[in-house]
C-alpha cells in the first residue's frame, strides 16, 4: 500500500536524523554495553577475590590453631599481596602480628601492624593497629613515634583506648600531669560497665589520682 505524503515526510526526516546522529547513537549504545559488561565483570572479580581470600584466611586460622608460625606468616603475606582489597587482608595482618609477637619476632609483628595502618580498608582496623603499634613502640621507648601514631582523628569508639595509650606513654616520659589528664579522659570515654575502667582507674590512682580542677 502506497504511503501518503505525511508518512513519506516522516520517513525522510527520520533518515535525515539517522544520517546525522546515527553514528553517535551507535557508539553510545556500544559504550553503554561495555560499561555494563565491565561493571558486571568487576563485581564478579570482587566476589571471586573475596571467595579465594576467605579460603586462604581459613587456612591461616587453622595454622594459628596448630601453631604453624611459618604457614601463618606465608598466608598473611599472600593475603596482603594478592587480596589486599578484601577485608580478609587486614584481618590477616592483625592475626599475623599477634602470632609474630607471641613467637618473639617483634620486627615482623611491627611490620604487620604497619601494613594494616597503611593499607586496611576499614578505619576501625587502622585504629586498632595504630594503638597496638604504639604500645610496641612504648616498650621500645620510641615515645615520639608512638605519640605520632596516636595523633589525628580516630573513630569515636576508640577514643578511650587512644587516651589510655597516651597516658601510658606520658607516664613513661614522666609527664605525670599529662598522664593524669589522659587517663581521666579515658575514664570519661569508657562506659561504666566496661571492665577496662578498673585498669584505667588503677593506673590513674597509681600516679596520684585525677588532675586538680582549676578554679573558674
Amino acid at each position: 500500500m502506497a504511503l501518503n505524503l505525511e508518512e513519506q515526510e516522516q520517513i525522510e526526516e527520520l533518515k535525515a536524523w539517522w544520517k546525522k546522529y546515527g553514528n553517535l547513537v551507535t557508539w553510545l549504545v556500544i559504550i553503554g554495553l561495555f560499561l555494563y559488561a565491565g561493571f558486571n565483570g568487576w563485581k564478579y572479580y570482587q566476589r571471586s577475590q573475596a571467595s579465594k581470600a576467605a579460603l586462604l584466611y581459613e587456612e591461616m586460622f587453622r595454622a594459628v590453631v596448630s601453631k604453624d608460625h611459618t604457614l601463618v606468616m606465608r598466608a598473611a603475606t599472600d593475603l596482603e599481596t594478592q587480596y589486599s582489597g578484601t577485608a580478609y587482608a587486614q584481618m590477616a595482618g592483625m592475626v599475623a602480628s599477634r602470632a609474630a609477637y607471641d613467637a618473639g619476632e617483634l620486627k615482623s609483628a611491627k611490620a604487620q601492624l604497619d601494613w594494616v595502618v597503611k593499607n586496611a580498608i576499614d578505619e576501625e582496623y587502622k585504629a586498632l593497629a595504630k594503638i597496638r603499634l604504639a604500645g610496641m613502640l612504648l616498650d621500645e621507648k620510641a615515645y615520639d613515634e608512638g605519640m605520632k601514631l596516636l595523633s589525628g582523628d580516630f573513630p569515636e569508639a576508640f577514643a578511650a583506648r587512644v587516651a589510655d595509650r597516651k597516658g601510658d606513654i606520658f607516664v613513661a616520659q614522666n609527664k605525670i600531669e599529662d598522664a593524669r589528664a589522659a587517663y581521666q579522659q579515658a575514664l570519661e570515654k569508657t562506659e561504666l560497665k566496661d571492665p577496662a575502667r578498673r585498669l584505667i582507674q588503677l593506673k590513674l590512682d597509681g600516679i596520684g589520682g585525677a588532675p586538680e580542677k582549676t578554679a573558674s
